[in-house]
């Protein structure tokens, strides 16, 4: 499965009947940490949990069992380069960007629309920080 550069979020999810309708529950943690936006359209894949010949395991079978699921690993380490575009501002003035599965890296010093290359400084779980090594300019 091919898997785009611009995946803003992946998360797993039940689909329930309501009505007429099914409806998929988004995460609240993906509207806090930015990945997605209230009100906006997305486009969404639906992959089966399991492989073809593999149990079906839930998230409600891991809750009711006591698991967790783990939450992925970030996908920036310490040290890694990007080229990157500044997407948006955030509430403290830096610049926001995300790569790969939509993973959010804070860029201070940065301006909206501004092409940067970055060196990650700092990650956390659900964030990285970074500073710009090189700066391209802007998309027009």
């Amino acid at each position: 499965m091919e898997i785009p550069e611009r995946l803003e979020c992946l998360f797993s999810a039940s689909i329930e009947e309501r009505d007429d309708s099914y409806v998929i529950t988004v995460p609240e943690r993906e509207l806090q940490m930015g990945s997605l936006q209230r009100g906006e359209t997305y486009r969404i894949a639906v992959v089966p949990a399991h492989e073809p010949g593999e149990p079906e395991r839930s998230e409600r079978e891991d809750v009711e069992s006591g698991r967790e699921r783990e939450a992925p690993e970030p996908p920036v380490a310490q040290g890694d380069t990007r080229d990157v575009e500044i997407e948006d501002i955030g509430e403290q003035g830096d610049g926001i960007t995300r790569v790969e599965r939509g993973f959010v890296v804070i860029v201070p010093e940065t301006e909206e629309g501004e092409r940067v290359k970055i060196e990650i400084t700092d990650v956390r779980q659900n964030v990285a920080f970074a500073d710009v090594v090189e700066r391209s300019g802007h998309y027009e």
